[in-house]
């Protein structure tokens, strides 16, 4: 194949192709391969070009009228690794490398293999204590009723947080299946957050918090009323929970014609607390399952470290948004930021 006949079959394959000719240099590249790798790639010797191992290698055997070999090339692309399975292919008197971009593929494969070694983490410790507990009343304390109410406390909380992470899990699952499904009830966000904070006032009361509705009626939104709930509902309770007690959370609900992401008319509801505030490093990791500030304070509040992330898929799903801003000693504030619906649609849907 000479080089026009080359250059006319690589241009019309959507696969970044480099040709590599007899003497080691690079002969010809379609137009995705100058894209990711420069025009200036012609004519370089390829070994100073794929300064990897791997791919020099199955490149000098093709070139040596060997089988095909298809081989790992990675790449930094600004920030991000870029990672290739390059295919080499024997011609005559040439090579020809085929690039197929597998990054997401890698990316998903390393949270799945990330999400079921934090999963059984979280799982291992809870079921490690219970068995333990389970052996000793078996045994050394089988006879000891204090000892044996003590330890039956401590199994009930682990089996309640075993209980919690499970039902958090199956919790992400339906979010994340739903989250290409748009809510379609129009449902008046005030409304919401008054009955998410009467449901949480024993929870207030027990933490010694006051929470305080900032917000007026009629701000209506599409949405699906339990998942909303379920996002305020996490909001507020971490809120009190770790706001410090005697203090108090503030919801406040506004309208801004026009969000300078969405850009659109939304409303914005923020979750503001008094607590000890979270170190700006960890701010944007905090949506990152079973990412957590303080693992041990995490749990012993009863946290799985699942429910932020819960809130950003089902934000997703409505369009919105969690904006989180905070300050070491001078408490948080966790945003909500979701489409307005205005009256006359609100009218329309309903």
């Amino acid at each position: 194949m000479d080089g026009k006949s080359a250059q006319a079959f690589m241009d019309g394959v959507p696969l970044p192709m480099v040709l590599i000719g007899a003497e080691g240099r690079i002969d010809a590249q379609n137009a995705p391969a100058r894209a990711i790798f420069g025009a200036e790639l012609a004519g370089r010797l390829y070994l100073t070009a794929f300064r990897q191992p791997a791919l020099a290698e199955a490149i000098d055997a093709a070139l040596g009228g060997n089988a095909a070999a298809v081989v790992r090339f990675n790449r930094q692309n600004g920030g991000a690794e870029q990672v290739f399975r390059v295919t080499v292919t024997p011609l005559p008197s040439s090579a020809l490398c085929a690039f197929e971009d597998i990054s997401e593929q890698e990316q998903i494969g390393q949270m799945r293999r990330d999400f079921v070694a934090n999963v059984s983490h979280e799982l291992r410790t809870p079921l490690t204590a219970l068995l333990g507990f389970i052996e000793t009343l078996q045994g050394a304390a089988r006879d000891d009723a204090a000892a044996r109410d003590r330890f039956l406390g401590v199994m009930a909380r682990e089996a309640g947080r075993m209980n919690r992470l499970v039902g958090d899990l199956l919790s992400l699952s339906r979010v994340e299946a739903q989250e290409r499904v748009r809510p379609t009830q129009a449902l008046d966000l005030s409304a919401l957050l008054a009955r998410v904070v009467a449901d949480l006032r024993p929870v207030a009361e027990a933490g010694r918090v006051q929470v305080v509705v900032e917000a007026e009626r009629g701000a209506m939104v599409l949405a699906d009323s339990d998942q909303l709930v379920q996002v305020f509902a996490n909001l507020v309770e971490n809120a009190i929970k770790y706001g410090g007690a005697e203090k108090t959370v503030y919801l406040r609900l506004t309208r801004d014609p026009r969000d300078p992401v969405l850009r659109l008319p939304v409303l914005r509801v923020d979750v503001v607390d008094q607590g000890e505030g979270i170190d700006a490093i960890h701010l944007p990791r905090l949506t990152e399952r079973f990412y957590r500030v303080d693992a041990h304070r995490s749990r012993e509040k009863g946290g799985t470290g699942l429910g932020l992330a819960i809130v950003k898929h089902i934000l997703n799903r409505h369009r919105g948004r969690l904006k989180i801003a905070s300050e070491k000693g001078k408490g948080s504030t966790f945003s909500v930021v979701l489409p307005a619906l205005d009256a006359a649609q609100a009218v329309t849907t309903g």
